[in-house]
């Protein structure tokens, strides 16, 4: 029955017109002769470019018949690591003139099934190199990536829109020396820091609406993604931590602080049992963790980290509402934009801190402060000699500082100091 309904799938695709779609930055490559991995949060539009490589295999005389496209979501399959061959099984038997060597194999969501790196690799090793996987689980994937199909993959990072997509969603140039669209590029800016970068929520108009799509992601990342997935057995404690979590966003994680405040409560949960919790969060892409930088990499993995929201949407739409700081609020944004260009961030701590060192592809660091405003004379301050203190330890000649609006060059103890609107930086 498993084989008929595998059938029934393959076939139904291959009837299906593939969905229309705005356009990502990222494009995934053909013919790499690697297993291309998507990994990133759910309804980050993972699916979406798999849909968008099968039209480009479309485009390059590639026939529909040739392309195996299966979700692992599909509640009718349920599959377990032995039931995966039944794919193949299926395909040949509606197919036979088709050899499985000139196939593309999809699969959506493969972490749902225990074991599928074993498979994956056989049919790498001895069936054919197109494979295209994407999943949900940062720690679950890398983890047999890195040892099953060392040497056999690369792998994308998916996040939610970046701005300059959000830009295109909304039908919007990028164009600033034009009055028009720079004022609508100004107004977008401001709905991206409170609604985020969720295909699905852009073009929402209806508020609640919105934040009950937002509320779903997060329910089926919370019960699915990590309590089922990981086997965590005590949800007020692992909702206590993510509402803590959440309500520090941009600040050190303290996990000493929040078992001391569960312990004063009446809570008996061991720090590790915690720990576990806050790593199972970081894997699903709920939060992002941002570590100090410091040379030797042990006291780096060891130092002091900062949990940043997956996306600002989400953390405005979720039960554990965000107070409207926009201060935090821009600082999220700033760091989702980095990651989503997909560049190593750290925050610098010293006898000032300044929110990010830079670690570019050229080996430089760029050294940023993000504040909402300077207007205020303590702030204006604090900020730069922040930055101008993380640009000396790192012997850069120039820092930036990005804010909501304002705009401005200065210096500072022979620091250039260039002030930059965050909806100009991210566009530029």
């Amino acid at each position: 029955m498993k084989k008929e309904t595998i059938k029934e799938i393959i076939r139904d695709f291959h009837s299906r017109i593939l969905p229309q779609s705005k356009g990502r930055d990222l494009s995934i490559p053909l013919d790499t002769g690697k297993i291309v991995t998507l990994s990133g949060v759910r309804r980050s539009g993972k699916t979406y470019l798999l849909y968008e490589t099968i039209k480009k295999l479309i485009a390059n005389k590639i026939p529909y018949e040739k392309i195996v496209y299966i979700n692992l979501e599909d509640e009718r399959l349920e599959l377990k690591m032995d039931d995966l061959d039944l794919i193949l099984q299926g395909y040949l038997e509606l197919y036979p003139d088709y050899p499985l060597s000139d196939c593309y194999l999809f699969f959506d969501e493969i972490q749902n099934v225990d074991g599928w790196e074993k498979f994956v690799r056989r049919i790498y090793d001895t069936i054919t190199k197109n494979i295209y996987l994407t999943g949900s689980n940062s720690k679950l994937l890398s983890k047999e990536l890195a040892t099953s199909l060392w040497g056999r993959t690369v792998t994308y990072e998916v996040f939610p829109l970046s701005f300059r997509e959000y830009l295109r969603f909304n039908e919007v140039e990028v164009d600033l020396y034009n009055s028009r669209n720079k004022a609508l590029t100004i107004n977008l800016f401001e709905k991206f820091l409170l609604e985020g970068g969720f295909p699905e929520v852009v073009g929402v108009k209806d508020n609640s609406l919105k934040n009950r799509i937002l509320q779903e992601y997060f329910d089926v990342m919370l019960y699915r993604d990590i309590i089922e997935r990981f086997n965590i057995t005590n949800l007020p404690i692992l909702k206590y931590l993510i509402k803590r979590l959440f309500e520090n966003i941009t600040n050190p994680v303290s996990v000493n602080k929040i078992y001391n405040e569960l312990k004063s409560q009446g809570y008996k949960v061991g720090k590790n049992y915690l720990y576990e919790c806050l790593d199972a969060a970081e894997s699903v892409y709920l939060f992002l963790i941002v570590k100090k930088y410091n040379e030797f990499v042990l006291r780096m993995e060891l130092g002091e980290k900062k949990a940043y929201s997956i996306d600002t949407g989400l953390l405005n739409g979720v039960t554990f509402k965000f107070s409207k700081d926009y201060g935090k609020l821009l600082e999220n944004v700033v760091l989702l934009e980095l990651h989503k260009k997909n560049e190593k961030v750290f925050f610098y701590k010293g006898k000032k801190e300044c929110d990010f060192i830079v670690l570019t592809e050229s080996g430089d660091k760029a050294i940023i402060q993000t504040t909402y405003s300077l207007t205020d004379k303590d702030t204006r301050e604090r900020e730069i000699a922040g930055l101008v203190e993380a640009c000396k330890k790192f012997n850069n000649k120039e820092g930036y500082i990005i804010t909501i609006s304002e705009e401005e060059e200065l210096k500072e103890e022979g620091i250039t100091i260039k002030v930059i609107p965050c909806y100009k930086y991210f566009t530029g």
